[in-house]
């Protein structure tokens, strides 16, 4: 089997290129080594020179050298076209041209987003492009929630792809291509509550042959398994995911020690990919550490084996 060559932004995130480079060293330490090329978007002095001082030469890496860096707070757009050497924008090219088969980062997210839509482009057929998030369960268990903040308004037929999106990633990568039990998030689980926006995609979901639809799910079930993918504006889903994080570190502030508890953190899973383009894009947490960007690592291997990009577009 060909190995799955990953393209890794190793100058993004608030703790690069030193978090991104260990991560790659973990890797190449694992059962991964002999499943995986990292494709290293970066400076490659500062790269030498950490791998210098970590005292490692991993197998299986490429460096291609980017001067330039997008910042954090830049314009995605305007960095994009003025950066041509940036990390993001040459790991977006390599992307687009095949020489990796995923691309990741925890930089500038606007700017994730841009290239994904720009470079690798919207699969046909595809309205929005969306983001999730994990939901813990207490069994073990996850599920999914999106989108998660790249749409803020959306109409009733976007909510209805994102079922479909979701139900494809969601079995691909979580249930080994069994179910995938679709909710749309609601006040109430009765077919009528809702605002106008959900009122409207309940007969368009209720109607979708390609998934399974359960009906509306209410928020104090989002960590139930009563559906396995909730779907919501990215308005909506980016204020729960914000009160589930600020909840989370309220609890880890006061000591709160619990197993389940502890699976809220965001470093257990790594980053979350942008579905609905032409091939695997997973952006990750700015503050991300060593751990998440093996994570983030892992996830992009696993879209690309379950060919969910190929699912996505014979689905649409």
């Amino acid at each position: 089997m060909n190995k799955i060559r990953v393209g890794i932004d190793v100058m993004g995130g608030d703790y690069a290129p030193l978090e991104p480079l260990k991560a790659v060293i973990d890797i190449a330490k694992s059962n991964l080594n002999n499943e995986i090329i990292s494709v290293l978007f970066g400076r490659e002095t500062e790269i030498t020179k950490i791998l210098n001082e970590l005292g490692e030469t991993p197998e299986n890496i490429e460096i291609i050298n980017c001067e330039e860096v997008i910042e954090m707070g830049e314009h995605p757009t305007k960095a994009l076209s003025q950066k041509r050497n940036s990390s993001i924008a040459t790991g977006f090219q390599y992307l687009t041209e095949g020489k990796i088969d995923a691309f990741l980062s925890a930089g500038n997210t606007g700017a994730m987003h841009v290239g994904a839509m720009f470079s690798v482009k919207p699969i046909q057929g595809v309205l929005r492009p969306t983001i999730t998030t994990i939901l813990p369960r207490p069994d073990g268990s996850v599920g999914i929630l999106l989108d998660v903040g790249a749409n803020a308004d959306c109409k009733p037929e976007v909510l209805n792809q994102f079922a479909t999106l979701g139900s494809l990633f969601y079995k691909a990568v979580y249930s080994n291509n069994n179910q995938a039990k679709v909710g749309l998030l609601n006040i109430g689980e009765e077919k009528e509550k809702g605002n106008l926006l959900t009122q409207a995609a309940y007969p368009l979901l209720e109607a979708n042959e390609r998934i399974d639809f359960v009906g509306n799910i209410e928020g104090r079930y989002l960590f139930s398994n009563k559906a396995d993918v909730i779907v919501c504006d990215g308005f909506t889903g980016n204020v729960v995911l914000k009160v589930a994080e600020g909840l989370f570190y309220n609890l880890m502030k006061r000591g709160v020690k619990d197993e389940y508890l502890d699976r809220f953190n965001f470093k257990y899973y790594g980053g979350t990919p942008i579905l609905g383009v032409n091939a695997p894009v997973i952006i990750g947490h700015g503050i991300s550490k060593a751990d998440t960007f093996v994570k983030m690592i892992e996830l992009a291997k696993d879209v690309v084996v379950s060919k969910m990009i190929d699912k996505i577009k014979s689905s649409f």
